[in-house]
């Protein structure tokens, strides 16, 4: 069984529960992946990359991808794909962005570029956002043409992300897609411009699935269970601190 997280967001106490409640799971977990913001503008953000660096005995070592927070620190001190972070201003202001700056060790600058895009296991994709980008938000209101994009991109079935903070289903149900190029007048003739004749897809079933947020929400983590062998989804809830407990 694989456990699939994501939003740690320097939450040391929020994944500590999470990790207990894995203990305590009838099925062994057998792979760990945290897909993104691992950090953010919690000054426990630095613990929480020690702790994924070193993880205790008898623990598994967690696989963990890019995040959006990584990525605007990574923009902050000039090793993103871009040279301003005018996306993390835009959002949370000029403050947000000092406190995020003074929330992470430049130590740990090397170990965050180091981190993969995503990653691709059997039939499934492992990302942050999705095949467009860390910042690509999927959610339940995603029109199924952009969901179908993003799965088609890398051929996978299941495409686990956790951008949106949420846990949701989303399937695709087998049938066909259809595409053709357009021009300003219309639709093109097959030999205008040479132009390809339009493509006809079968879809067989796909889904997306939300993974969840670990510690956006103080006392409140949400996190996947996933058994690769019989396609089994299952959501969890874990409650920490003044109101312990959890629930799936």
């Amino acid at each position: 069984m694989w456990a699939i997280l994501s939003g740690i967001e320097g939450n040391l106490a929020a994944y500590e529960a999470v990790l207990a409640d894995l203990k305590r799971q009838r099925a062994s977990v057998t792979e760990l992946y945290i897909l993104g913001d691992v950090i953010g503008v919690n000054p426990e953000s630095n613990r929480v990359i020690q702790r994924l660096q070193s993880p205790k005995a008898r623990e598994l070592k967690p696989q963990v991808c890019q995040g959006w927070w990584e990525e605007q620190l990574l923009i902050l001190h000039g090793l993103g794909k871009t040279d301003e972070p005018t996306a993390l201003i835009d959002r949370y202001g000029i403050a947000m962005t000092k406190t995020l700056w003074d929330a992470v060790d430049r130590s740990h600058l090397p170990w965050l570029r180091s981190l993969d895009f995503g990653f691709f296991e059997l039939d499934c994709l492992l990302i942050h956002g999705s095949t467009v980008g860390v910042e690509d938000e999927l959610n339940p209101e995603t029109p199924p043409v952009a969901m179908i994009d993003r799965l088609l991109r890398m051929d996978a079935n299941y495409l686990f992300c956790g951008r949106s903070g949420l846990t949701f289903e989303y399937e695709i149900a087998a049938g066909s897609l259809t595409s053709e190029v357009m021009t300003l007048v219309g639709v093109a003739s097959p030999l205008e411009n040479r132009l390809p004749q339009p493509r006809t897809a079968t879809l067989r079933p796909r889904k997306v699935i939300g993974v969840g947020n670990v510690g956006r929400i103080p006392g409140h983590a949400t996190y996947t269970l996933y058994q690769p062998n019989t396609g089994k989804i299952q959501f969890q809830t874990v409650r920490y601190g003044a109101a312990r407990g959890f629930q799936s």
